[in-house]
């Protein structure tokens, strides 16, 4: 599996696959909350699950460095309703209207 590498400069994970940069954007919050605000896939990978394996690979960052996230990108968010034990690193005052 690739690694996600968390380019803080640009403010976004970032996952090489075959050559080309996938990312979740986000937004600091907090000290302990990042707002996941866009996910991109380069569209000549797009349905090969690049998306998903990238999201995952966030979660995983996140929760290893006792973080949470606000899901802002839809990307996320639907990814979360179809696995909902990661709801568990989703900033408690994280509410549908906002933070």
């Amino acid at each position: 599996m690739s690694t996600i590498h968390n380019n803080t400069h640009r403010h976004r994970f970032e996952l090489e696959t075959e050559g080309k940069i996938s990312f979740v954007e986000y937004q600091r919050v907090n000290d302990e909350t990042l707002a996941l605000v866009h996910t991109e896939v380069d569209p000549s990978l797009e349905g090969h699950g690049i998306g998903s394996t990238l999201v995952e690979g966030v979660l995983e960052y996140v929760e290893q460095h006792n973080l949470t996230i606000v899901p802002l990108c839809p990307f996320v968010s639907a990814y979360l309703k179809r696995h909902p034990d990661w709801n568990r690193i989703v900033s408690t005052s994280y509410t549908a209207t906002g933070f």
